[in-house]
């Protein structure tokens, strides 16, 4: 057999190159078409032998569906036997009107959907991690605390204010909209610092709210608050100004909360004051609470997919809040979306879900103290006759335990994030608490962007203002100078003794 050189004839054996791979595709198309057509016709044989089956048992003169709806099915159809006129000659009016009848059913359902949702969809915003910036400090432990000052420098301030952030929050929150104007014209300055794990706060191994307490302790030396200071406790935060004034009562002046929490498992309750809490919540709110307390290993896996996911959300689906008509407007303005956005951006810089699920759990677990513990009482001498003997005849003054500085409790009547039942309960269990009830605010009204209620908060704590401490004048007077002064006052003297 004579062999063909396929060099000589390129074009040839090119040809029958190309018209394999086109076979081959035909190929494919042919079997794929043929594949739907019997797949088609399976499903219309499958589609008569359901029919036969539902007239055989459902159809049947003795089955129950006739019985019981076969009159009424029929009455109605021949009342509806009008409309088969609208339809051609060669058209059984029962299959035809079937079909219509489930036509209709999917056409409206698809009407509903699509004007039930915006067709639009909204872009996700991504969060964006800034470049550290905070001041830090050392502790002892070895931990880096990072904190923030706002208002007079620290030797010029006539009032110093140390506060903790709520969760999902930063350093960067302190409160929201102050103006340096008002902290100047009242002398105050105010620190805010991220709680451990935080911001760029480095996270604690086994932190609680005694660990909270005396990091608050550390920081105030460092930033040489010398004095005693005020501690602010904003929604979650006040739990660390309640543990503050627990532990390290002697270096607090008093405390300023607005809308504190308190943990809503706490024994110390009533039935009744437990039920007007937890009544004020969502389903979800709740499940959140119970999965804290219960199962805190799950809210991570929930926490991943909200604010950890790295997009940004809003602060009441994120957190499971029910808000009123005044903080619904209030979180859907633009400053305020700009200001959570940049406090959550840096609530979560580190990414590790450990600190919120602890920050969750302290919430509803033991505190280890009671609320009762910062009434002003008259301290226990001890058990036994022995000590009743000596306090009735001992002549010693009483000493009293508990807060004995101010707490003041401002609480807005229509907040349903921290609902007012709580603050009637810190009222009962601390008498000496003063309240400030906000008949028409909820929980971000009084607190966020409102010049006229911060100015209010302080003029209650401090009185009117009196603006920062005047500086120190340095005595630059040459020591020499000074020296020739004395010794001439001496020689003056001496003189005068002679004469």
């Amino acid at each position: 057999m004579t062999e063909v050189n396929e060099a000589e004839f390129p074009n040839r054996y090119a040809g029958m190159r190309g018209n394999v791979g086109v076979g081959e595709a035909e190929d494919w198309k042919y079997h794929a078409a043929e594949f739907a057509k019997g797949v088609a016709e399976m499903s219309v044989e499958f589609g008569r032998g359901v029919r036969d089956v539902v007239r055989q048992s459902l159809l049947a003169k003795d089955s129950y569906f006739v019985r019981n709806f076969g009159e009424p099915c029929a009455k109605a159809c021949e009342r509806m036997r009008f409309l088969n006129e609208y339809l051609p000659e060669d058209r059984d009016p029962v299959h035809s009107w079937t079909v219509v009848f489930f036509v209709a059913v999917v056409a409206l359902a698809a009407l509903c959907v699509s004007s039930g949702h915006d067709s639009t969809t909204p872009l996700v915003k991504r969060l964006y991690i800034h470049p550290p910036n905070a001041c830090r400090i050392l502790l002892p432990d070895g931990r880096h605390l990072a904190y923030q000052e706002q208002g007079v420098p620290a030797h010029r301030a006539r009032f110093s204010m140390i506060s903790a952030h709520p969760f999902l929050s930063s350093r960067l929150s302190g409160i929201p909209g102050l103006k340096a104007s008002l902290l100047e014209e009242f002398g105050i300055r105010l620190v805010t610092y991220d709680l451990p794990g935080f911001g760029e706060s480095d996270p604690h191994p086994n932190r609680n709210l005694q660990s909270s307490a005396l990091d608050m302790l550390q920081l105030s030396y460092a930033v040489n608050v010398t004095e005693k200071f005020w501690v602010l406790g904003y929604s979650g935060g006040s739990m660390h100004a309640w543990a503050a004034l627990r532990y390290i009562p002697d270096r607090v002046a008093g405390a300023l909360m607005v809308a504190p929490v308190v943990n809503p498992y706490e024994p110390s309750m009533t039935k009744k004051e437990r039920s007007r809490i937890w009544e004020n919540w969502s389903p979800r709110r709740k499940l959140m609470y119970y999965l804290a307390r219960r199962f805190p290993s799950s809210l991570a896996y929930l926490y991943r997919r909200s604010f950890l996911s790295g997009n940004h959300g809003r602060i009441d689906k994120w957190l499971s809040l029910s808000v009123g008509k005044g903080d619904r407007a209030l979180i859907e303005e633009p400053i305020f979306e700009k200001f959570w956005q940049r406090d959550v951006e840096e609530s979560v810089r580190q990414r590790n879900v450990k600190p919120f699920v602890e920050e969750a759990v302290l919430q509803v677990s033991e505190w280890g103290f009671r609320l009762s513990d910062l009434k002003i009482q008259n301290k226990r001498q001890g058990k036994g006759i022995i000590h009743w003997l000596k306090s009735i005849y001992s002549q010693a003054e009483e000493q009293l335990t508990g807060f004995l500085g101010p707490i003041h409790i401002w609480q807005g009547m229509e907040d349903k994030v921290v609902p007012p039942s709580m603050t009637d309960f810190v009222q009962r269990v601390i008498p000496g608490a003063m309240v400030h009830k906000l008949l028409y605010d909820g929980h971000f009204t009084y607190f966020y962007f409102c010049d006229e209620c911060h100015k209010q908060i302080f003029t209650t704590l401090f009185g009117n203002p009196q603006g920062p401490l005047p500086a120190e004048v340095e005595d630059r007077t040459p020591v020499k100078i000074i020296e020739e002064k004395d010794e001439e006052e001496e020689d003056t003297l001496g003189d005068t003794a002679r004469d």
